[in-house]
């Protein structure tokens, strides 16, 4: 075991799997079997996800809280279902990554603590989604950083059509928060009117989500609670970053995603993964101060 960095795994009602890394008091906490998700992201001495737990106990609950994996969709389709060579799927919102049970196919404490992770298609993401994948999921905890590594590989004989996400859940009481970005314009899907944006959104009393549609440089930073501001970085494959909440919930959502929701409805800017091949991604998480 290293003296800086070490890894955990334990059982309470699923198996959990613990990164932490003691010279910066920080943590991440992992549950493969659902979702693949991080429940807490502690960084700094300082817990920066929320985390409804009765969503994450319930096994049959969609989580409210933590980082969810959106894959191979973020967000939602019309009545749920999209067409695909003439044949027409259902899907659940954001996909089928976020329910279902991954596998821990490596670790590590050596310069870091890390875990991968891995979804691979089956029968019963074949029913939603008819394509064969691989997906490996690093999750490394070093200088006080959380560092998400993405594999999306096509192990199939067809295209993949696929635009995945993250939505991260930030403990937040202020809605009404500045972004550090460079987007320049928002469509609110409240009314459905395309917006400027001017430095701040208040996402209070607000049912549905705005998403920032234009930003150039890949990465946001916004407060959080207890003074404390959050950077994410990501890769430039990730082209919007949706804002969303709940009223009198203390979170804020500020999600990477690679299209706009409906978008395998649409079909404009799907990202293709042809056979055989990996498209590899990375979002980073840290405190900004």
């Amino acid at each position: 075991m290293s003296a800086h960095y070490s890894i955990r795994e334990y059982r309470e009602q699923y198996d959990m799997i613990q990164l932490s890394e003691q010279l910066t008091a920080s943590s991440v906490t992992l549950c493969p079997e659902r979702g693949g998700i991080a429940i807490s992201c502690k960084l700094n001495d300082t817990e920066l996800f929320y985390l409804d737990e009765s969503t994450f106990l319930d096994p049959n609950a969609n989580i409210r809280g933590g980082n969810p994996i959106l894959f191979p969709i973020s967000g939602q389709l019309a009545n749920s279902q999209y067409e695909w060579n003439g044949q027409t799927y259902k899907m659940r919102n954001h996909g089928v990554a976020r329910t279902s049970a991954w596998e821990t196919v490596s670790r590590s404490d050596e310069g870091q603590a890390s875990v991968t992770l891995r979804l691979t298609s089956n029968a019963s993401t074949r029913e939603s989604y008819p394509f064969d994948f691989e997906l490996d999921f690093t999750y490394s905890l070093r200088g006080g950083k959380l560092y998400i590594e993405q594999s999306y590989r096509n192990t199939g004989s067809e295209p993949m059509p696929m635009y995945p996400g993250f939505h991260p859940y930030f403990t937040a009481e202020d809605k009404n928060i500045a972004y550090e970005t460079d987007a320049s314009r928002y469509i609110d899907y409240n009314d459905m009117i395309e917006k400027p944006f001017t430095g701040s959104i208040d996402l209070s009393g607000l049912v549905e989500s705005v998403t920032l549609l234009d930003p150039v440089r890949p990465e946001i930073a916004f407060p959080v609670s207890g003074g404390h501001t959050v950077r994410m970085t990501y890769s430039s494959h990730f082209k919007y970053v949706v804002l969303w909440s709940v009223e009198g919930k203390p979170f804020i959502c500020v999600e990477p995603w690679m299209a706009k929701t409906g978008e395998l409805n649409a079909q404009q800017e799907l990202v293709i993964v042809q056979p055989g091949e990996t498209l590899l991604a990375a979002l980073t998480i840290e405190l900004a101060e």
